[in-house]
């Protein structure tokens, strides 16, 4: 039972993605011919692969990058203390996300996403293997039982089994009752922002509030009451 979960444990994480290059002419051509080898199935025949890199390139960790990271920690049980990680190189955001897991108090960390088993856990291990780094204790599976991998989805929770099932966290927190800041971005937009605007500043902001209504949404699961954001 999630309830059990003891709350101070649990490290609730949001990423934001982008296409590693900005534009498809910026590929080498090596890059060009292994997208379009492993993206020929997804995209069928009547797509160009040109086209399902602007669409598609920041999906994939073997061609995209990481541009924020944002965490957030229970304190005294009604606030949720939010940090992100940003920086255009994507090594030093990496290196610097990947120090806080030598803290004592994250010594036995419980990560919480959405979607996190299938999207940000596996991309941030990717990630940090691609830039030459080992990841995180918490990220390394090899070998372990099901029951020992310290992961939480709320998606998966929210499946109870049915596995053909997908809800968007934004959904979720709608049905649940979970308050979530309207924002003049959204995740399709990331890229642009990033990109088209260069306002990463506005890319944080907008992970931060996802982590708060992610933390929110696990909060609902479990019947409590909601959390007060305190930013650092």
């Amino acid at each position: 039972m999630i309830e059990h979960i003891p709350i101070e444990r649990v490290l609730f994480l949001d990423i934001e993605t982008v296409a590693q290059k900005e534009c498809w002419e910026n590929l080498s051509p090596k890059e060009q011919a292994l997208w379009d080898k492993k993206t020929f199935r997804q995209r069928g025949e009547d797509t160009e692969a040109k086209d399902f890199y602007l669409e598609r390139g920041g999906i994939m960790a073997e061609f995209g990058k990481i541009i924020c990271i944002s965490v957030g920690k229970t304190v005294n049980n009604n606030s949720l203390r939010i940090k992100t990680f940003y920086h255009e190189n994507e090594e030093v955001l990496l290196r610097e996300f990947g120090e806080i897991f030598n803290k004592p108090c994250l010594k036995n960390v419980i990560l919480c996403a959405h979607n996190g088993k299938e999207f940000d856990f596996p991309w941030i291990s990717r990630r940090f293997l691609i830039n030459g780094m080992r990841p995180p204790q918490p990220f390394q599976l090899y070998g372990k039982k099901p029951w020992e991998v310290p992961h939480l989805d709320t998606m998966e929770l929210w499946k109870f089994g049915d596995y053909k099932s997908f809800v968007s966290l934004d959904l979720l927190a709608y049905i649940l009752g979970v308050p979530s800041p309207k924002e003049d971005i959204d995740g399709s937009l990331v890229s642009s922002v990033y990109y088209k605007e260069r306002d990463l500043e506005k890319i944080v902001k907008y992970c931060e509030k996802d982590v708060l209504t992610l933390a929110n949404v696990f909060r609902r699961l479990r019947q409590e009451e909601f959390l007060n954001p305190l930013y650092k």
